[in-house]
């Protein structure tokens, strides 16, 4: 169950519902005054409809794109109605007005942008693996399915189309751990998506089963669990994280529900990627075509395992710029805490490193101790960490006493493997390190390190290179500034 709504939660419902998405908060609440199992509804339904010419314009293409559906031309939306049924007909209306109402925002930022088709692509993808994973049920249920998976993220995608700075912030963190993530989602949401699209799904009297999904996910009912398949199948598609053998499991689940073996399954998800990208261009929504992707490979996984954090074409006019900046500070300043925070900073924002922080060494030098940490969004943040120097030889000591910079993107490595105490591996997690030594003249007085948290992305040797350079001038602003004294 959630906890207790905040009011920031109700606010982007209020935002989304009321004022970025108008259109689908009157078209469901124009469909809900129809009950699906009323058959004296469908001509209602149908005039309603007709008032919209766009809407019954989408209706009739999507239903005869419906593959399965051996009759003649659909031209009348009432001949549609009855041919779909009720529920399929309230569900085409409302992904109609779904996709037209978040592709209408042009001024999106790019990253923002991409989040929102992805996001849309996927769901709706997630929508047909439900319906196709259900071919027991009857029509109506199979269609109450596809709506629960479609708008299982819709907090998430709403989100995207109408968070303004507040999704421009969110998506700097998209490439950070799940846990980072939720931790800004909260920050910006006062909740998680999964919260606002219960939220968004009450304020739009959407089905009961869509509520349940997002309200109690560990039932183990075959409808819920089809939802949560179906969700996670998408998305995996879409982005293959994990392994090739969780991946599998997870086909095999969905084998066990369907009935069919494994074989029959991909066959039958390949045919539905085609039917997809149909139903997609009857929606007007070709952009989200390309994002439905097919089923990956185990090299998608090796391939996804090996990324490595994609080189900026700004970074050298940007570290210039940090460099100016520390040339500038030895005019203006004494304080050698300005110059530290002012690389690290700059290392957040020309790097996109999750964590930058400096690790001071003690007056003892038996220890290191965190003195700054910035998140990736140059911002400060808590960090206690400190680290022991003189129990055994470790990596950070190494460093120091070597005057050398260190990437370490794989803590197995021969390389520094004997060097990688419990303590420090700890630190590193799944994720990659660099280490500079600072030094005023020749003395060291700690080390700059810069953290990706991510298993599957690698500090390049380009972004380590510009590293160490910048905090070589760090370490020279900091020797001229001691002579100042």
């Amino acid at each position: 169950m959630h906890e207790a709504k905040s009011p920031l939660i109700q606010h982007w419902v209020d935002v989304i519902a009321n004022s970025e998405l108008p259109a689908i908060t009157s078209t469901a609440r124009m469909l809900d005054k129809f009950n699906n199992d009323d058959k004296s509804s469908l001509p209602k339904l149908s005039k309603a409809i007709l008032h919209d010419q766009a809407l019954a314009s989408c209706l009739l293409k999507v239903a005869n794109s419906v593959q399965h559906l051996s009759i003649n031309k659909v031209s009348t939306v009432s001949r549609a109605s009855v041919v779909l049924g009720i529920q399929a007909v309230k569900n085409i209306c409302l992904t109609s007005r779904l996709v037209e109402g978040l592709l209408a925002n042009k001024d999106l930022d790019d990253k923002v942008h991409q989040q929102l088709i992805k996001s849309m692509a996927s769901s709706f993808y997630a929508g047909l693996l439900a319906k196709m994973m259900a071919p027991q049920y009857a029509d109506d249920t199979q269609e109450e399915l596809y709506l629960a998976a479609m708008l299982y993220r819709i907090g998430e995608t709403a989100f995207w189309g109408s968070g303004g700075d507040s999704a421009k912030k969110l998506a700097t963190f998209v490439d950070t751990t799940p846990a980072i993530f939720q931790q800004e989602c909260y920050q910006e949401l006062g909740g998680d998506f999964s919260q606002l699209s219960s939220e968004l799904a009450k304020t739009w009297s959407l089905s009961d089963l869509l509520l349940k999904a997002l309200n109690q996910p560990e039932s183990r009912t075959v409808e819920i669990q089809i939802v949560y398949f179906a969700d996670k199948l998408s998305h995996c598609i879409a982005n293959p994280t994990g392994t090739a053998e969780e991946f599998h499991e997870l086909l095999s689940n969905i084998a066990k529900i369907t009935g069919l073996n494994i074989k029959q399954l991909t066959a039958k998800i390949s045919l539905l990627r085609d039917q997809a990208s149909k139903l997609l261009t009857s929606y007007g929504a070709k952009a989200l075509i390309e994002h439905i992707k097919p089923l990956p490979r185990a090299k998608d996984f090796n391939d996804h395992a090996h990324k490595v954090l994609k080189y900026n074409p700004n970074k050298e006019s940007e570290i210039l710029s940090a460099c100016m900046q520390l040339n500038k500070l030895l005019k203006t300043s004494t304080d050698f805490s300005a110059f530290i925070q002012t690389t690290l900073q700059a290392m957040a924002n020309i790097f996109a490193f999750e964590q930058c922080s400096f690790l001071m060494m003690v007056d003892d030098k038996s220890e290191i101790k965190n003195r700054f940490t910035f998140d990736i969004n140059a911002q400060a943040i808590e960090n206690n960490k400190r680290f022991h120097l003189t129990r055994s030889s470790n990596i950070f000591s190494y460093a120091m006493e070597n005057d050398q910079a260190i990437v370490i993107n794989d803590k197995q490595a021969e390389q520094w493997y004997q060097y990688i105490t419990g303590e420090i591996s700890d630190h590193i997690a799944n994720g990659a390190l660099i280490i500079m030594p600072v030094k005023v003249g020749h003395k060291a007085i700690g080390l700059i390190t810069g953290q990706v948290f991510i298993a599957d992305k690698e500090i390049s040797a380009r972004d380590f290179e510009h590293c160490s350079a910048l905090v070589e001038h760090l370490n020279l602003s900091l020797t001229m500034l001691s002579y100042k004294g």
